[in-house]
């Protein structure tokens, strides 16, 4: 099972694809397939069948998934596409932090309500 190195929410820089150069949040992740859904990436027409739900039918865009390989992490402090690591704290708790600046993620990422 490959490792996802995002989280939901996440900032994110697209590397690879038609979508290069983007960034976007990550709306969804799928750890055993290794794949993430990022907002406004790679969009695909999807052709849907009129039903109780969707009454109109019709052809409907919409974010397929993208390799968790082709996205980089964008450091919420350094405002930049970057790699990233992992550390313990002395208390044995793990914290994802950036290669470039040396600042912790997950303290500076979204705020969870």
């Amino acid at each position: 099972m490959p490792r996802i190195h995002v989280k939901k929410d996440d900032q994110v820089y697209v590397l690879s694809g038609k979508d290069r150069a983007r960034t976007g949040k990550v709306i969804a992740v799928m750890p055993k397939k290794g794949k993430v859904v990022v907002e406004g990436v790679n969009i695909v027409t999807k052709h849907q069948k009129p039903t109780q739900q969707f009454q109109q039918g019709g052809i409907a865009e919409r974010e397929a998934a993208i390799d968790a390989s082709n996205v980089m992490l964008v450091c919420p402090k350094c405002n930049k596409p970057s790699k990233t690591g992992t550390k313990v704290k002395d208390n044995g708790e793990r914290y994802r932090y950036c290669k470039s600046c040396d600042e912790d993620i997950n303290r500076l990422g979204p705020k969870k309500d």
